[in-house]
């Protein structure tokens, strides 16, 4: 009983006096598919001239633009070439009120090792003045410090930070990023997070700072980090344990950020046992985000290899990171489900007695 207590209370927030539980709750729905092409990572949306721009990415970023997330899609050639020849995955993108866009993309070095496909993500950033046909790139911004490991058995990393979104916070202050840390120690390995000033968007190298020890100030190329969720069973296992590749946006009904994670376990190395959420409202304090519980399992899934939770919100100017009391949800790209967002009241709840601490006994009257 009183475990039962205690999670209850973790996933509530005090309102007016009162406990509110953040709940989402998820339902079959018909199937809806992101713009054609398979999906490999987050796929960012933005809104322009009331038109919806959609990425999706397999090793290169591909854009569509239609009315609504339902389409038509009408393709747009897009061109990121980077500094690196490397492959590069669109995973999260800011519109500025101009129409400069801003993207931050996941890449992965190829033969870092001989005979290997073993490889370690990297985190950069990119800008477009014509509305996402061509960027240009300004770096990497998020790296790992900690050393590789060859000898890694879940399949591809060797260690890296990646498998990300980003999201500006409501006071446009900060460019929170939430990304994978895929090697070091256990203890450091998992869901981590670092931020960039919004006025350092243009010139992003050496500007971003990773979370550490409850401050801001490890560099985002090679700095300290501490994870806002650890992994149990780290990734150079050949069955891992641990949530990845979190996708964060801002509900406008429960005035809360949420975030929405997979969760790798077991052989081959990436299995998917399941989707996870996650509430926080101060992003400035990663160690309040609530402890995840999970609203899919593996047996909603056709297969170990769907991944990439996310939403997109049904409102207008809606995304994957702006969404409301009702949103579609996308693992993959595709959509079987809707999700919907509510605050259910918690009654305060007496010390139970289960056994385990003794009761307090009442002091003897004086006299």
């Amino acid at each position: 009983m009183k475990k039962q207590i205690v999670h209850i209370l973790l996933l509530a927030l005090c309102l007016g006096g009162q406990l509110h539980a953040q709940v989402a709750q998820v339902r079959t729905a018909n199937e809806v598919r992101m713009p054609p092409g398979s999906i490999d990572c987050n796929s960012p949306a933005f809104w322009w001239n009331n038109r919806l721009y959609w990425f999706g990415s397999h090793g290169s970023p591909r854009l569509s633009e239609g009315p609504s997330q339902f389409g038509p899609w009408t393709p747009i050639t897009v061109s990121m070439p980077l500094q690196k020849a490397w492959p590069g995955w669109m995973e999260a993108v800011w519109c500025d009120d101009d129409g400069t866009l801003f993207g931050w993309y996941h890449t992965e070095p190829d033969r870092i090792y001989e005979n290997s496909t073993l490889t370690a993500p990297r985190i950069g950033a990119v800008v477009s003045f014509d509305g996402g046909q061509n960027f240009f790139d300004l770096g990497i911004v998020l790296e790992s410090g900690d050393p590789l490991d060859e000898n890694a058995q879940n399949g591809y990393f060797a260690g890296g930070n990646g498998d990300f979104s980003v999201i500006l916070d409501r006071e446009r202050k900060y460019f929170y990023f939430f990304f994978g840390n895929y090697g070091g120690p256990a203890e450091n390995q998992g869901v981590a997070v670092a931020r960039m000033a919004f006025e350092d968007r243009f010139v992003p190298v050496d500007r971003v700072q990773k979370y550490y020890a409850g401050e801001w100030n490890e560099p985002g190329l090679g700095g300290r980090l501490t994870p806002i969720f650890t992994v149990r069973r780290p990734w150079q296992s050949k069955a891992p344990d641990a949530l990845w590749g979190p996708s964060v946006h801002w509900n406008t009904y429960l005035n809360s950020y949420v975030m929405l994670l997979n969760h790798a376990r077991g052989q081959p190395g990436w299995s998917q046992a399941g989707i996870f959420i996650s509430f926080a409202t101060d992003l400035t304090q990663p160690e309040t985000w609530k402890e995840p519980t999970q609203i899919l399992d593996n047996s909603d899934f056709p297969g170990w290899y769907y991944f990439y939770p996310q939403v997109m919100g049904l409102g207008e100017g809606e995304t994957d990171t702006l969404a409301g009391q009702n949103a579609r949800l996308y693992v993959g790209g595709i959509s079987r489900w809707e999700i919907e967002f509510s605050l259910n009241t918690v009654e305060p709840v007496e010390p139970v007695n289960d056994g385990e601490t003794p009761p307090e006994e009442t002091p003897p009257e004086e006299g």
